[in-house]
């Protein structure tokens, strides 16, 4: 299933800096957005439900690794909707 990403406002706006700030990580993120939107098992994303935070309306919080293993992973929070299809993108965020 294809799903269709929406971006809260924090998150475009840290897609916006990243751009700016770091085009290799940027580039990554571009790749782990698009594997989200074609393929949400992909075993390289190593998503899973987030435990510590819940969406506005209660929903469950799942996130997607852009990398493992390096200084500043980064990470996509997100949840599923509104509606059929959607992934609603939280944040992206660096990850100690």
């Amino acid at each position: 299933m294809n799903f269709r990403l929406e971006f809260q406002s924090e998150a475009e706006q840290a897609l916006v800096n990243l751009q700016k700030k770091d085009p290799k990580k940027y580039k990554k993120v571009l790749k782990t957005l698009g594997l989200m939107a074609t393929n949400l098992h992909h075993p390289s994303l190593q998503t899973h439900k987030y435990r510590s935070l819940s969406g506005p309306n209660g929903e469950d919080i799942f996130e997607a690794y852009v990398e493992s293993r390096t200084p500043a992973a980064y990470r996509v929070f997100w949840y599923y909707g509104p509606g059929q299809g959607v992934l609603t993108v939280l944040a992206i965020t660096s990850h100690p």
